[in-house]
This record gives structure tokens, C-alpha cells and sequence, in this order.
């Protein structure tokens, strides 16, 4: 029997190998680490001094800044479509549920813009400077430093609605699998993004079911480790007012880029149901003691991964714009 015409199954997968390699490589040819040598030089220094400045003034701004970079990447990709106010054409990211009343340094993205339009107008995009802020974020917090490519534009819209690409604290492994591989990102990626969780604060709402009816049981999650609990129980009564309290992702140093958020998941003190849950799948979790056991090997992995997730969906040459104001398209 022949084959009709199509090619033998590894054949086919060679292709798809062989045209994925052509495919990204072309996407990030675009892209430059010197992109704005000589249209604006002191790009770097402006904005390295304007995130050191902003997690001076607010110790939790490095966490911040990642989230932000991560939640506009995630959603279409990065083109800076987190940053956008509501016009009476769309309504934004900013509202949507993963982002109403958490995301947070907006206006430090503002503030460094203002100062890279002094230095020079209408050259570099939005999108560029929230990439180098959140890679400065992360070197500034103990983390792994990596060169940026540059050269992205801002995108010219942004919807409520599309939040909903972001992966949420309540959901499963498996869905929260599927909507990084929806995004280009594999299981790797995922585990060693969910590190950034190595800094930064959550709200109560967001695990106080894990503390006292975990899956409608009326009880505790079982995993989580006991003197872990009742600190957690005294941080989050289980009343309403308690919802918007915040408690650090990362018990052990909440300012501090590190593998310990690796630390915890294996010792049951992960804080997210999300977080914990990469313990429950064998694969996952075999990733999770590696980086427990190496932090080295995370942070070179934690970069590769960001880069990965800096060139989702990037707009270059001619495509979108430059905007002016970080908030609305020119």
C-alpha cells in the first residue's frame, strides 16, 4: 500500500522539528540585543537605575514588575497590552479577575518611560522597557541576570477577556499545562517559571480554601505541613475581611530571588494549591527536588525560560507602534 502522498509519521515529525527550528530563529532574528545602540544608548542605564530606585521605595516592586512582564506576555503576547487604560473601544487587562486590584507597577513602567522620552522621544517601545525592568527585577533580587533582545512593539489594543489565557492559583496541573503549551512554553518552562514565586506576596483568597475547606472536605489540605497551617490559619481567619491580606509566596525569604520556593513545595510549605500541586505529578516533581538541589541550574534555566517567554507573540519592523504613554495608544 502506498502512502497517498503524505509522508511516513517520522518524516512528518522531522518536518514539523526541522520547520519549528526555521520558525524560531526568524522570530527572534528581529530582535537585537543592540537594537538601541546607537538610537538610544543610555536605554539600559535608565531604566536598570529606575527599577533599582522603585524596589527601594517598595521592596515588593521586583515581584511586581515579573508578574507584570509575565501577565502581558502570557495574554497574546508581549506587546505591552497589560499597560493599556480602557478607551470606549475595549475594555483592558487591567480589570480582568487575574489582574483587578493585584497587578501592580504600572506606574514604575510610566515613571521609566517618561525618562527614556526625555533621552530619546518616540524610540523605544513600552513593551522593551517592562522586558528589561522585570529581568532587572530579577537580577536585583539575588536572581540570574540575562541579555534582553530587543526591537518589540506595542501592540494597538487589549481585552478584559482575554485574561483568561492566564493560568489562575484554583486550577488544576493538567490546565494550567495546557495553557503554557497553548503558549509555545513546555512543562519545563512551567516549572521554572512558577519559581519567580521565589518573591513576592499572595492574598488570602487565593489559598485560604487550602486552610479550612480544601475541595469542600470542611478541612485543612492534608499536604500542607502542620505548624506551616496554623501560621497560615492565624494570617487568614476564615472570615471575608481577611481576603485581601497578604502573605509571602516564599516563607523562608519573600524578598529574595532564590530556589527555596523549590525548598517548600518539597517540604508541603508551597502557598498556592497551583504551587503545591507540581509535587503530585512524577515528572513535575522529580523537577522540583532537581532545582531544590541546584540552584544554580535554576537560574540558568530561569533565564532560558524568560527569553523564551520575552519573544511570545512579539510585534517588530512596522507591525504595531511606539507609544508615547505607556497607559494609550498614540
Amino acid at each position: 500500500m502506498g502512502h497517498h502522498g503524505f509522508p511516513r509519521p517520522e518524516m512528518a515529525i522531522s518536518l514539523v522539528l526541522f520547520l519549528g527550528f526555521l520558525a524560531a530563529p526568524m522570530a527572534e532574528s528581529q530582535l537585537d540585543y543592540l537594537f538601541y545602540d546607537q538610537s538610544c544608548p543610555n536605554l539600559d542605564m535608565i531604566v536598570r537605575w529606575g527599577v533599582w530606585a522603585a524596589i527601594r521605595n517598595d521592596s515588593r516592586m521586583a515581584a511586581s514588575l515579573i508578574r507584570l512582564h509575565f501577565h502581558d506576555c502570557f495574554v497574546n503576547g508581549c506587546e505591552g497590552s497589560v499597560l493599556l487604560d480602557d478607551t470606549k473601544g475595549f475594555k483592558g487587562e487591567k480589570n480582568g479577575l487575574p489582574n483587578r486590584n493585584s497587578a501592580r507597577g504600572f506606574e514604575v513602567i510610566d515613571s521609566i518611560k517618561a525618562d527614556v522620552e526625555k533621552a530619546c522621544p518616540s524610540i523605544v517601545s513600552c513593551t522593551d522597557i517592562l522586558t528589561l525592568a522585570a529581568s532587572y527585577a530579577v537580577g536585583m533580587s539575588g536572581g540570574p541576570y540575562w541579555r534582553v533582545l530587543l526591537g518589540r512593539r506595542d501592540g494597538l489594543t487589549a481585552s478584559e477577556e482575554a485574561t483568561k489565557q492566564l493560568p489562575s492559583p484554583f486550577e488544576s496541573l493538567k490546565d494550567i499545562t495546557a495553557k503554557f503549551s497553548s503558549q509555545g512554553l513546555d512543562l519545563k518552562d512551567m516549572v521554572v517559571l512558577s519559581g519567580a514565586h521565589s518573591v513576592g506576596f499572595a492574598q488570602c483568597f487565593t489559598f485560604k480554601r487550602r486552610l479550612f475547606n480544601y475541595q469542600g472536605s470542611g478541612k485543612p489540605d492534608p499536604t500542607l505541613e502542620s505548624s506551616f497551617l496554623s501560621n497560615l490559619q492565624t494570617t487568614c481567619p476564615n472570615v471575608d475581611k481577611s481576603n485581601t491580606k497578604l502573605a509571602p509566596l516564599d516563607y523562608q525569604s519573600a524578598y529574595r530571588f532564590d530556589n527555596s520556593y523549590y525548598t517548600n513545595l518539597v517540604n508541603n510549605t508551597g502557598l498556592l494549591e497551583s504551587d503545591q500541586a507540581l509535587m503530585a505529578n512524577p515528572q513535575t516533581a522529580d523537577m522540583v527536588k532537581y532545582y531544590s538541589a541546584y540552584p544554580y541550574r535554576f537560574y540558568m534555566d530561569f533565564a532560558t525560560s524568560m527569553v523564551k517567554l520575552g519573544n511570545l507573540g512579539v510585534l517588530t519592523g512596522k507591525d504595531g507602534q511606539i507609544r508615547k504613554i505607556c497607559g494609550s495608544v498614540n
